[in-house]
């Protein structure tokens, strides 16, 4: 990825693709003119960690469904993203499993009955851990930006989370907000 400032918008990952459709990301990347991938280092069940439990309303060390990610862009990685999910969801279903899901996990969930209409974005600026530096490939000086997500039902029930982490100098994140 060139060092330009990619300005990115969460709205194409929170709705649920056309059977048949690119996965959002890859879509994202080829209007970039690049290739969009991502390498799944993990998927399965784990203990959550305070702050997703907090996110999806669960207590702490409640199981939850998780795929790790590392999100490429020409092969190259630009974002760790790690994805939860209640497993009274995501347990025994594509979500908790290493393979690629056709259309993205927003398709599988609607699929499934979960469409989110309603999503909370937290994002802080810090400077990375050891092992998001190496995965990353930044400098000792390079800031990430973390953003933490939760999706929600028409319930208003939380049935995602997801936390990301990416290099500061490469992004701008834009939110646009219709009121009315």
């Amino acid at each position: 990825m060139s060092d330009e400032t990619w300005v990115s918008t969460s709205m194409p990952y929170l709705v649920p693709r056309e059977r048949g459709q690119q996965d959002a990301w890859g879509a994202e990347a080829a209007a970039r003119g690049g290739k969009g991938g991502q390498r799944i280092v993990h998927a399965g069940e784990v203990a959550a960690p305070d702050e997703v439990a907090g996110l999806l309303g669960l207590s702490a060390g409640d199981p939850v469904v998780v795929r790790r990610r590392i999100i490429e862009f020409d092969g190259e990685p630009c974002e760790l993203t790690d994805t939860y999910y209640p497993v009274d969801i995501a347990r025994g279903t594509r979500l908790a499993e290493r393979g690629r899901i056709p259309g993205g996990a927003v398709s599988a969930l609607a699929a499934l009955g979960h469409v989110g209409v309603r999503v909370r974005e937290d994002v802080t600026a810090r400077m990375p851990d050891a092992e998001e530096r190496e995965v990353l490939r930044l400098g000792a000086d390079e800031p990430v930006l973390r953003l933490s997500r939760v999706t929600l039902d028409s319930a208003d029930r939380p049935f995602q989370a997801d936390l990301m982490v990416m290099p500061a100098r490469r992004q701008k994140l834009r939110y646009e907000i219709r009121i009315g």
